[in-house]
C-alpha cells in the first residue's frame, strides 16, 4: 500500500516536472509579468494620496487591535470572501484561456495579481514599519500565496498551451480534447484555490494571533 502511494507520488512529481520543462519559456514569461505587477504595485503606493494611506493604516491597525483585544473574527464570512475571490480568478483565467482574444486578458490577470500583492505588502510595511509589516504580511499572506500563486501561473500557462495546440491543429476533435484537458486542469486548480482559502481563513489567522498577541 505504501509502495503504491510512493509510486503515485513519483508519477505526479514526474508529470509536474515534465509539464514545467515542456513549457519553461511560458513560465519564465508569466513569472516576469507577475514580478512586473509586483514592482508596479510597490511603486503605486507612493502615488496614493493621504486619505487612502489613512484608510489603509486605519484598517491594518483596527485588525491588529481586534486580535489583541480578543475580538472574534467572523471566520465564515472571511472564508466565503476568500473562496469567492480565488474562484473568480480561476474562472476568469479559464474563460480567457478558451478564447484566442482572451490571451491578453490572461497576461493582464497575472500582472494584476502581482500588482495587488506588491501594493498590499507595501501598504502594510508603510503602515507598520519594515519589521512589524513583514511579520504581518508573512503571517497573513505567505501560506495561501505559496499555493495560489503557482496555481494561477499553471492555469495561465495551460491557457497559452491550449491556444498553441489549437493553432497548431484546428481539427474539431483535437480542439475538443484540448478544451476538456484544459477544463480538467481548471477544475483541479479551483479545488486547490479553495484549499488556499481555507488555509488563509484558519491557519494564517491562528499564526497571526500567535505572533501579534
Amino acid at each position: 500500500m505504501i509502495n503504491k502511494r510512493i509510486y503515485k507520488r513519483s508519477l505526479i512529481s514526474e508529470a509536474i516536472i515534465n509539464h514545467i520543462n515542456n513549457n519553461i519559456m511560458e513560465y519564465i514569461v508569466m513569472i516576469i509579468i507577475f514580478f512586473i505587477g509586483i514592482i508596479l504595485g510597490t511603486m503605486y503606493i507612493n502615488k496614493t494620496d493621504f486619505t487612502q494611506k489613512q484608510e489603509i493604516s486605519s484598517y491594518v491597525n483596527d485588525f491588529i487591535g481586534d486580535i489583541q483585544n480578543g475580538s472574534n473574527i467572523d471566520s465564515n464570512k472571511l472564508l466565503k470572501t476568500s473562496i469567492c475571490n480565488n474562484l473568480l480568478i480561476t474562472i476568469l483565467l479559464w474563460i480567457s484561456g478558451l478564447t484566442v482574444i482572451g490571451m491578453p486578458i490572461v497576461y493582464l490577470i497575472v500582472s494584476i495579481k502581482g500588482f495587488c500583492m506588491g501594493y498590499t505588502v507595501s501598504s502594510i510595511i508603510a503602515t507598520l514599519g519594515v519589521t512589524q509589516g513583514l511579520k504581518f504580511a508573512l503571517s497573513t499572506m505567505l501560506l495561501q500565496n505559496i499555493i495560489i500563486i503557482p496555481s494561477v501561473l499553471i492555469l495561465a500557462v495551460s491557457g497559452i498551451k491550449l491556444y498553441k495546440a489549437i493553432m497548431k491543429d484546428r481539427r474539431r476533435e483535437n480542439i475538443k480534447i484540448e478544451i476538456i484537458r484544459y477544463t480538467i486542469i481548471a477544475i483541479f486548480i479551483g479545488v486547490v484555490n479553495i484549499i488556499s482559502a481555507i488555509i488563509e481563513t484558519y491557519a494564517s489567522t491562528n499564526i497571526f494571533k500567535i505572533i501579534f498577541t
